[in-house]
């Protein structure tokens, strides 16, 4: 991490402890409604309202936590059980869905330890570089003014305009060792949060049982959609450049003894058009699993594709072996998609792609040094990244601040089948 990427890295921390703050205090009026939405409910079923009311706003609140957890490298999925149909606000039965939902009282469990996190590590973040600031800009221009001394003192008090300017140099060495360290304190909140906000393993079981019934409708509508891609095409290409092929054929069988010229002519257009259908099911077997992938491997596909780009991407692979033919193809068009929203969106200069394998998992991150401002819900392509990913039970991270850069993170469960033929890491 050069100078740029920590300073970088030490502000967007100053940025999130001055937000933990007022979002700490938010807590204990969250906190006292939520009480009083219980107490209520048996009265005339003010609760009725009160309740669900107040808990969508410290979901909303703990959603805030959870995506500034994100940005620290600290990820809390949603740990809610998902609304029953036909269940209207206000009504008994969406008070039942919310009151049983083991993730409510985990949230309220949540809200006044958070509280004191965000209070106390909020200003842990703040203290260092707000005294180093103090130092720099506050004491010389008080001096200056006449106030006397103000004694700033981290070495020494000030008592004169010189002291004051002899501060400054302190002031942004101080500043400097507390943009280092405000990370540390940001992470150790997001952490702390983790503990009350993640899923139990019982709600991750639940969780992953409902999004495994959601993909497995995806997966089977998306099967159904390239079943029909591809008889569209074989339709429209191949087949009718057959059926051109047999006509052609047909009619110089008929013409061959009466104009031998002209059968000739017809057979040269027969092995035209017969390279052409060729080169057309090539193209349809290529969308379906690209030959380079079946050849050479995950690695060795990224590779390729990686030095077909318009910018040179930094390929570094960890993968001590190949993977199941369907994860592989998974994997290999989750990068290819990845990389080419790099390339069409990003405005980058460089780019890289990182693979390894963890005994369990297959991580891909692809990253580039683009403009940054990545938004899964303003377009296709990281849906369809994660559409795929999920049939496999896989999952997708984004981290894309505007300026940049963007990492884009996936993780497959997957196991090696067999071991690696290839070099492990390189550029392309």
């Amino acid at each position: 991490m050069d100078s740029r990427d920590w300073m970088r890295d030490g502000v967007r921390a100053l940025g999130g402890g001055l937000l933990a703050v007022p979002l700490a205090v938010l807590n204990f009026p969250l906190f006292a409604l939520f009480v009083a939405g219980l107490v209520l409910t048996p009265v005339l079923g003010i609760g009725l309202l009160l309740l669900p009311l107040v808990t969508l706003l410290i979901r909303m609140r703990a959603d805030v936590s959870r995506r500034l957890a994100a940005g620290r490298g600290v990820t809390i999925v949603r740990p809610y059980r998902p609304r029953p149909e036909r269940v209207v606000f206000g009504s008994l039965r969406y008070y039942h869905w919310v009151i049983t939902d083991p993730a409510t009282w985990r949230d309220v469990a949540w809200l006044l330890p958070g509280a004191a996190a965000g209070l106390v590590l909020g200003v842990l973040t703040l203290a260092l570089p707000a005294y180093g600031l103090e130092g720099i800009l506050l004491v010389p221009l008080w001096v200056w003014l006449g106030t006397g001394e103000y004694g700033y003192g981290a070495i020494w008090p000030i008592e004169s305009l010189g002291d004051g300017f002899l501060s400054l140099p302190q002031g942004v060495l101080i500043l400097l060792i507390g943009l280092a360290a405000a990370p540390y304190p940001r992470r150790a909140e997001a952490l702390f949060h983790r503990l009350f906000l993640a899923p139990t393993r019982a709600a991750e079981l639940r969780l992953r049982v409902s999004r495994l019934t959601v993909t497995r409708a995806d997966t089977v509508d998306a099967q159904a959609a390239e079943l029909r891609r591809i008889e569209r095409d074989l339709h429209d290409g191949a087949q009718a450049r057959l059926v051109s092929l047999g006509m052609t054929i047909g009619l110089a069988e008929e013409i061959v003894d009466a104009d031998p010229a002209t059968a000739r002519k017809l057979l040269a257009e027969a092995r035209e058009t017969s390279s052409a259908a060729l080169v057309e099911l090539r193209h349809l077997v290529r969308g379906i699993h690209p030959p380079v992938l079946a050849e050479r491997g995950l690695e060795g596909a990224v590779r390729a594709l990686a030095m077909a780009l318009p910018m040179p991407v930094t390929v570094t692979t960890e993968v001590p072996g190949r993977l199941d033919t369907p994860v592989e193809s998974a994997a290999y068009f989750a990068v290819a998609e990845a990389m080419a929203n790099a390339v069409r969106h990003s405005a980058a200069r460089n780019g890289a792609v990182e693979l390894w394998h963890t005994g369990e998992t297959l991580v891909m991150r692809v990253s580039d040094d683009g403009r940054g401002g990545a938004d899964p819900s303003a377009g296709t392509g990281l849906q369809g990244i994660e559409r795929r990913l999920a049939a496999f039970d896989g999952t997708m991270s984004l981290s894309s601040p505007p300026g940049g850069p963007t990492v884009v993170t996936m993780e497959l469960p997957c196991a090696l089948s067999s071991p690696k033929t290839s070099p492990s890491s390189g550029t392309a």
